[in-house]
């Protein structure tokens, strides 16, 4: 059995706000570009950058979009297509959940906004055709939006679904206002299985299966296709956030992962850098550290062209 890894950022908008605005002779000149880069050459690691369209009012007077990416660089991304993808997340990092109860052109025209800048700044072969949702759910319109978009596998929440009772209390930072704004009938509640204890309380959509059937692809490279929407719901990141972890801790938890077949890894980019609030000094530290212990365990980094 070959031994497959899959690691993917999510949040991603400010490497590229800089990369356009300094103008490096290499993308790779970049900080963030350059870890990335260093795991790769060093450990064969592989990975997507889920983007914003743009920057959010939430961090100042700011404003960037993808837009203003150069295409000087389309032959730099071109030619690391192999193992940098990129692909849609979300229009911007606030409000959370903004696929909930969405409509299907609310997400095929953010889809189509965010891959229309990829194609141009970094190629269509850097366009990566796995999907992890901002906060995660998406309606079940949202799903039919991207599976006509083309994108072949959605990451799913899993776990047992209840009712929401109406108190607003249950869920944290003011998210039973998403819940209920334009509520479908498959957005409900469920406990999600996360390091944070904060958002344990969530939110799930219509790409949430049962705690049997995620059993059932764990550790796996294959997916499980909705008849219904004609997407695969493939369980993407099988390990804790990186930056939910601390670095000595990183070791243990991937290698309670060691013999699947398959194992995901996912991290956040703002956390790379100093003027976060949540800055984590180590962030290279972790990912070239996970990385290495997967390369020496002899699995192989794939991009989403060999899902399943």
């Amino acid at each position: 059995m070959e031994k497959l890894a899959y690691f993917y950022i999510d949040d991603v908008i400010w490497c590229l706000r800089d990369i356009a605005r300094e103008k490096p002779k290499s993308i790779f000149d970049n900080p963030f570009m350059k870890i990335l880069k260093k795991a790769h050459d060093e450990n064969g690691m592989t990975v997507q950058l889920n983007l914003f369209y743009r920057t959010d009012f939430f961090y100042g007077n700011d404003e960037f979009t993808l837009s203003e990416v150069p295409d000087t660089y389309k032959h730099e991304f071109e030619g690391a297509k192999d193992w940098l993808r990129f692909a849609f997340h979300a229009k911007q990092e606030f409000p959370d959940y903004p696929y909930i109860n969405a409509t299907y052109n609310d997400v095929k025209d953010n889809y189509e906004m965010i891959v229309k800048e990829i194609k141009r700044f970094a190629g269509e072969g850097s366009i990566s055709l796995a999907f992890v949702p901002h906060w995660l759910p998406i309606s079940k319109e949202g799903c039919r939006a991207l599976a006509d978009c083309g994108v072949k596998y959605l990451t799913p929440s899993a776990g047992v679904k209840t009712e929401f009772n109406g108190d607003d209390s249950v869920l944290p930072y003011g998210h039973a206002a998403r819940l209920k704004q334009n509520r479908q009938p498959e957005t409900m509640l469920y406990a999600r299985d996360t390091k944070d204890a904060r958002i344990r309380s969530s939110i799930c959509g219509y790409n949430h299966i049962s705690g049997e059937q995620l059993k059932s692809i764990f550790g796996r490279n294959i997916s499980i296709t909705d008849k219904e929407t004609g997407i695969n719901f493939k369980h993407l990141g099988d390990s804790p956030c990186l930056n939910l972890c601390k670095l000595e801790e990183i070791e243990e938890e991937i290698n309670k992962l060691l013999g699947n077949e398959f194992i995901g890894v996912a991290t956040h980019e703002q956390y790379f850098y100093p003027d976060y609030f949540a800055y984590q000094p180590d962030y290279a530290d972790k990912i070239y550290l996970f990385s290495k212990i997967l390369h020496d365990n002899g699995y192989r980094f794939i991009t989403a062209d060999e899902m399943k």
